[in-house]
C-alpha cells in the first residue's frame, strides 16, 4: 500500500494543505494521506504554540468528508520532540514493512533536510514528494547529495499547485480582525471564530 504522510504544526491547517495532500495522492496513486500534527516541533523550540487539542480538532474538520485523508496522532503522543525519523519508523512498524511510504514537504524542507535527524534513515525508509514553495527557492540535489549519499534517488518533485497560503498570515489576519475565508475550510474557520483562536490578547 502506497501511504503518503503530511506532517506539519498546523497551526492552524488551511487549504494550501490540502492541496498539497491531493496533488500528491492523484501524482502517486496514495492510498491515503496521513495528517501527523507535530507534538513539539524540534524546529520551533521556543516559539509560542497552539494547544495540541484545538490543532488536532481543527485537522479533523478539514478531513472530514474526505475518505482519502486521515489523522495520525502518533506524534502528539510520543514525549518529547517530534522527529520524522522516529516518526517514520512507527508508522513502518504499524502499517507494515511492504508499506511504501512517501513523506510530502517542501522546497524549504528538502533543503534543510541535513541538518534533521538522521537523514540517512529516514530515506531508506521513505521517498519525499516535494512540493514548491512561493517565495524559495528549489534545492539543488547534486549539494545535498553530498551530505546525504542517496538522497536523489528517493526524491520525486511535484511542481504544482503553487498555492501561496501561510499558516503565519492566517494567523495575523485574524489576529487583526481581517477575514480568513476560503483560505481555510468553512468548519476551520467556524472553529477558530468560536473559539477565538490567534486573536490579540
Amino acid at each position: 500500500m502506497k501511504v503518503g504522510i503530511l506532517g506539519g504544526t498546523f497551526n492552524p491547517i488551511h487549504n494550501g494543505h490540502l492541496a498539497i495532500a491531493e496533488e500528491a495522492r492523484a501524482d502517486l496513486d496514495l492510498a491515503e494521506v496521513l495528517f501527523l500534527p507535530a507534538g513539539q516541533p524540534w524546529m520551533k523550540s521556543g516559539k509560542p504554540i497552539l494547544s495540541v487539542i484545538h490543532r488536532v480538532q481543527m485537522v479533523l474538520l478539514a478531513i472530514d468528508g474526505r475518505p482519502y485523508f486521515k489523522l495520525s496522532t502518533i506524534e502528539v503522543e510520543r514525549q518529547g520532540p517530534s522527529y520524522s525519523a522516529d516518526t517514520i519508523t512507527q508508522l513502518k512498524t504499524e502499517l507494515g514493512e511492504a508499506s511504501e511510504l512517501f513523506l510530502i514537504m517542501g522546497w524549504d524542507s528538502l533543503a534543510q533536510l541535513p541538518y534533521w535527524k538522521e537523514p540517512l534513515r529516514l530515506i531508506k525508509m521513505c521517498s519525499l514528494a516535494v512540493v514548491c514553495r512561493p517565495g524559495y527557492t528549489r534545492p539543488d540535489l547534486k549539494s545535498l547529495e553530498a551530505t546525504i549519499p542517496g538522497l536523489a534517488k528517493r526524491v520525486i518533485f511535484l511542481d504544482k499547485p503553487l498555492i501561496n497560503i501561510s499558516a503565519t498570515d492566517i494567523r495575523h489576519r485574524v489576529a487583526e480582525g481581517h477575514s480568513i475565508k476560503y483560505l481555510v475550510p468553512p468548519a476551520v474557520e467556524k472553529y477558530i471564530e468560536e473559539n477565538r483562536l490567534y486573536r490579540k490578547r
